[in-house]
């Protein structure tokens, strides 16, 4: 396949992104930099988008910048054991349980401030109530909140 020279803003319509996002990842070596023309312009390939289009989907399942970096490397050998490529997957998918756990429990304990003793006036708001005192709540929740 020919590399098509595009410039930038190309690029980011064609990965549905912004011009800032492709400069951002190109500072940060997540996308090998672009060839410049004469006039200093960006030139990206097809190689660039496929890249890029990597790296967005990537990220759509949440993945974080260091491990698409390692995923990323992983890519480029392409005769190499897929056992890093399934770790990195398999340690994302744990956070993503943990973190469903812990939204889990949030969701509950919403539901029980909304639902135990509505009052009509914030004296008897049982919202800001249990948000003053954190010991109305029924679980805690205090080291989940400081890793989100």
């Amino acid at each position: 396949m020919t590399d098509v020279s595009m410039p930038i803003g190309v690029l980011a319509r064609s990965a549905g992104c912004k011009i800032q996002t492709i400069r951002y990842y190109e500072d940060i070596g997540l996308l090998p930099a672009a060839k410049r023309t004469a006039g200093s312009q960006r030139r990206y390939g097809e190689s660039h988008r496929q890249k890029l289009a990597f790296i967005r989907h990537a990220r759509e399942l949440g993945f974080s910048l260091p491990a698409i970096r390692e995923l990323l490397a992983l890519a480029d050998q392409r005769e190499s054991d897929c056992a890093d490529a399934d770790r990195i997957a398999h340690r994302h998918l744990e956070s993503i349980n943990r973190r469903i756990a812990m939204l889990d429990g949030l969701r509950t304990e919403l539901e029980l401030m909304l639902t135990h003793g509505r009052g009509n006036r914030i004296r008897d708001c049982r919202v800001i109530a249990t948000l003053a005192d954190h010991r109305l709540c029924s679980q805690s929740h205090h080291a989940e909140v400081a890793d989100s």
